[in-house]
């Protein structure tokens, strides 16, 4: 009997989930795709019964992409009988006992089945470091919960469907929680940061209180004024969240590393290009105002993004200003929107809440400093990757300064999405919009969804009257997510993926948005509304 024809999805501007017939075939079509990547293939991501591709639109089409696909074979990859990683275990969680009923036995018999023999770490994603154990006990196939947690603490160990997994750090999750360990599965002061890999075995080991006695701390974290360069500015007050950014860690989603960088790379780019900077040079994003910075000696800095109204306090008073509180440049033209402007050494700069939109950035010349983690100088709300966000205290330091023209008066940015606005917003259905009803995907389309203030760079968690009403109510299996993903819980309620989203995840995706407004959803603000428009412009 031959191969079932594939089924290949679109997942937004620049990707397609293959879709095959369980976990070996979907090992055999990565493997292919991974030894002779098709032209454009940016990134792979193998997951339970998918691979996701995404690609280049300059350099394929979907269209040829997907014949491609169809024509690689899904046989052929040999399990794979790898070391044993002993995990200790204390069994307290959360879910233990709704596991237990759901499997129709005790919590006692559920850790004997847990711990009778090794599960094979199938694949990697959703996180760095989280790896999909499969091969367990078949009793223990559960669903996640009807409702994700928004933060699950570092070491737990849960159940989702046929796979069990250990979080390596605090991060939103759905699945059922039966215990807790204190090893460290992640961790960049090893050679090997992540301490499961596809094809290893993991032994789970009841432990009692004795499990959370091992080393559990996870990777260290820079912080802002433990980098190298020049000292620039000191952080007086960072505002709700200041961190560093740049266009982030792409082509490593396999590895459970999310591109993360800016969510408005359009702003960001502004923000380089007036202080005549590289487009991918570190900068500061801010969300929702609050900065206080001091110039630790004189200094350039150029802002953009979230009009927030913008002090400069010199060390014998505030600085002319209009009524606005927006600063003048050094030219003398009250700048509204994006603006560049001298810092004299003393000096602080305050920027207030905005007006409009979410995030503002902050760049100086030669860029923020620092010590990339694996590639980029991106802080990863989700993965703990990258410098921590910025704390009272901290130096910001900058490195060498390149010989560029700054943009005096460079083209101003889109007008930004305000609190008491609705933003239309352009989607591509797919890739599971056939798991809900057409009159879920009338409420989708027709509704007004408002940004919660459970938001933040991993997603945009919203709220509508209606809840979208799924088709099918079984479980999805784990499968690869990209920018802009609008997932949707069984709780009806989306959550739209945004910088620093999981790479994988087990909620079927209604639709993703489309590349020309990824930068634009990014910034609309809590209490926003957005309204979902289908489009066939990737």
């Amino acid at each position: 009997m031959g191969e079932a024809a594939l089924d290949v999805r679109r997942a937004g501007s620049d990707g397609l989930l293959a879709e095959v017939a369980d976990l070996d075939e979907a090992l055999a079509l990565f493997a292919s795709l991974r030894d002779r990547p098709p032209v454009g293939v940016r990134e792979l991501v193998p997951a339970a019964r998918t691979v996701l591709v995404r690609f280049d639109p300059a350099r394929t089409s979907a269209e040829a992409l997907a014949a491609e696909l169809a024509s690689r074979p899904r046989t052929g990859v040999a399990a794979i009988d790898g070391p044993v990683v002993e995990v200790p275990v204390l069994y307290d969680g959360e879910d233990l006992d709704e596991v237990a009923r759901l499997c129709g036995l005790d919590a006692a018999e559920v850790v004997r089945r847990h711990t009778a023999h090794p599960w094979t770490v199938a694949f990697t994603g959703f996180a760095p470091g989280f790896g999909y154990l499969s091969g367990g006990d078949p009793a223990l196939d559960v669903p996640r919960r009807t409702e994700p947690r928004t933060a699950i603490p570092a070491g737990s160990v849960g159940l989702a469907g046929r796979f069990s997994g250990i979080y390596p750090r605090a991060s939103p999750g759905g699945w059922q929680l039966i215990g807790r360990t204190g090893l460290a599965l992640w961790d960049l002061r090893r050679p090997e940061p992540a301490l499961l890999a596809p094809g290893m075995r993991v032994q789970f080991v009841d432990a009692g209180p004795d499990a959370l006695a091992v080393p559990g701390a996870s990777g260290a974290r820079q912080s802002a004024d433990a980098a190298p360069g020049e000292a620039a500015l000191e952080v007086l007050t960072p505002g709700p969240l200041t961190v560093v950014v740049d266009l982030g860690r792409p082509g490593r989603a396999a590895q459970g590393v999310a591109r993360s960088g800016a969510v408005d790379r359009s702003s960001f780019r502004r923000a380089n290009r007036l202080v005549g900077n590289p487009s991918a040079t570190a900068a500061l994003e801010v969300a929702v105002g609050g900065l206080r910075v001091r110039a630790l000696r004189d200094l350039v800095v150029a802002v953009t993004g979230a009009p927030a109204p913008l002090t400069v306090v010199s060390p014998t008073g505030p600085a002319p200003d209009d009524s606005s509180g927006a600063a003048s440049d050094e030219t003398g033209h009250a700048a509204e929107g994006d603006r560049a402007f001298t810092l004299d050494r003393g000096a602080e700069l305050r920027l207030g809440p905005p007006s409009r939109g979410m995030v503002s950035y902050l760049a100086v010349p030669g860029g923020v400093a620092g010590e990339p983690v694996l590639g980029s100088l991106s802080t990863d709300l989700l993965s703990g990757t990258g410098p921590a966000p910025l704390r009272a205290g901290d130096v910001v330091r900058v490195g060498r300064a390149r010989e560029a023209a700054a943009a005096v008066d460079p083209e101003p940015g889109p007008l930004l999405p305000g609190p008491d606005e609705v933003t239309v917003v352009d989607v591509l259905l797919g890739p599971r919009d056939d798991w809900f009803t057409t009159e879920g995907l009338r409420t989708f389309l027709d509704q007004e969804w408002t940004v919660t203030p459970r938001s933040n760079r991993v997603g945009l968690r919203l709220e509508g009257e209606q809840p979208l009403e799924r088709s099918r109510t079984d479980e999805l299996p784990s499968e690869g997510t990209v920018p802009g993903s609008v997932q949707v819980p069984p709780n009806g309620q989306p959550v739209v993926f945004t910088a620093d989203h999981p790479v994988t995840g087990g909620y079927p995706v209604v639709a993703c948005v489309a590349g020309h407004d990824l930068d634009r959803v990014g910034q609309v603000p809590v209490g926003g509304r957005i309204r979902f428009r289908v489009t066939d412009r990737p």
